[in-house]
């Protein structure tokens, strides 16, 4: 990686994390006190929780800080943000709003970024990271999904693009090395939630509070729910498209409840390779902070003499229609994922908000899907304004 720091340059990765109070913001942190020689945090940002991200920057000694959303009038956090950003004079700084939050990505003294924000608005922050050839820790998948025509041609013949999804590091970590004409399957591994199994009828009356329940990974509102619909792993199906340049008929995804592998890359000559390990995200993190080299562990090793079996199963499409839109979405290409993406959203906001059935989640981002008119994907602004027309038709189908 070019102009990257490697171990011979004897200082540490500078490292902005957009969207650190969140679940992977906030493992990344822990990454780098583990590693204080290694890592430095340089610029942090949150969306709303001006406490939280007061307490990192004050902790980890950071000066340059945004919120994504203004606060709300007179919030004392709010104004000691201001002021701890303030008494670094020019080597500080704090803002409010998407664009504070991309100036970050932007920052000079970074080495890598990483994109943690939920939803489609990383979209910008990805592009503006990979515009100022910056290393892009990915793990908002909206990014690429939304607007992987866009970003990719960004990250074109580098390896500044560092996925850090589980699914998505272990596949980059198989292919190291391999000549992508030899590929001939990638499979991606999906628990199945909380729900596998389930028939349409037992879906009908489930609760946010049973959704956010996962077996197996602990994350986010949004991506827990969008795991128990599958559609999280929809999701992953139009990354993976994007990120290693994949026809969409040689991406499988297999239900594996055991969550001990993390993907699989098939070759021609039926050789597989799997990347198996610990079900947890500081893995993938730190590898792609570390990459291309690999620190100490920042979690016990799995032990496979506990391993009592690996099982598999074919996803359930019928029964969990979110999987079968995703794909469908990715297939068309152009701007139906964003739709498609933007109404899940809308949906599943207003299924934790007690608005919207768990089915209904599904048929809203079919409907939007119905309606919306595909066309080529031209600019992140183009992108923007299909975001806000497919965000106020899940509104009106919901309504």
């Amino acid at each position: 990686m070019s102009d990257f720091p490697d171990s011979r340059a004897r200082r540490p990765r500078r490292v902005v994390v957009l969207g650190s109070t969140g679940s992977i913001g906030v493992q990344t942190l822990d990454i780098a006190r583990r590693h204080p020689d290694k890592v430095e945090v340089v610029a942090l940002a949150a969306g709303t929780r001006a406490a939280a991200l007061l307490q990192q920057a004050r902790e980890l000694n950071v000066r340059h800080l945004a919120l994504g959303c203004a606060p709300a009038a007179g919030d004392p956090a709010a104004d000691q943000l201001v002021a701890w950003a303030a008494e670094a004079g020019d080597r500080g700084s704090f803002g409010t709003g998407p664009a504070a939050v991309e100036m970050l990505a932007a920052l000079p003294e970074a080495d890598i970024v990483v994109n943690a924000l939920v939803g489609a608005a990383g979209m910008r922050a990805s592009c503006r990271a990979l515009s100022e050839r910056k290393a892009l820790a990915l793990a908002n998948k909206e990014s690429l999904v939304v607007a992987g025509d866009l970003i990719m041609p960004l990250a074109a013949g580098t390896d500044l693009l560092l996925p850090v999804d589980s699914e998505h590091g272990a596949l980059f970590q198989c292919l190291i090395g391999e000549r992508a004409d030899e590929v001939s399957r990638l499979w991606l591994t999906a628990s199945g939630g909380p729900f596998r199994g389930r028939t349409r009828e037992q879906l009908r009356s489930i609760t946010p509070s049973q959704a956010l329940a996962h077996p197996n990974w602990s994350m986010g509102a949004k991506i827990s729910i969008d795991s128990s619909t599958l559609m999280n792993k929809g999701l992953e199906v139009i990354e993976a498209h994007h990120l290693f340049g994949m026809d969409y008929d040689r991406i499988r995804v297999v239900v594996h409840p055991q969550s001990v592998i993390h993907s699989m890359a098939e070759f021609r000559d039926g050789s597989v390779k799997a990347h198996l390990g610990a079900t947890d995200m500081r893995i993938p993190i730190q590898y792609a902070l570390s990459y291309p080299e690999r620190w100490e562990a920042p979690v016990a090793p799995l032990d496979f003499t506990q391993l009592a079996s690996l099982d598999f199963d074919a996803p359930d499409t019928d029964t969990f229609r979110a999987l079968a839109l995703a794909e469908a979405a990715g297939r068309a290409g152009g701007t139906l994922p964003c739709a498609m993406n933007a109404a899940n959203e809308v949906a599943v906001d207003a299924f934790l908000k007690g608005d919207c059935s768990y089915l209904g989640i599904a048929a809203c981002v079919e409907a939007v899907m119905e309606a919306h008119d595909v066309q080529p994907v031209l600019s992140v602004e183009q992108l923007e304004d299909v975001d806000a027309w497919a965000r106020a038709c899940a509104r009106r189908h919901l309504a």
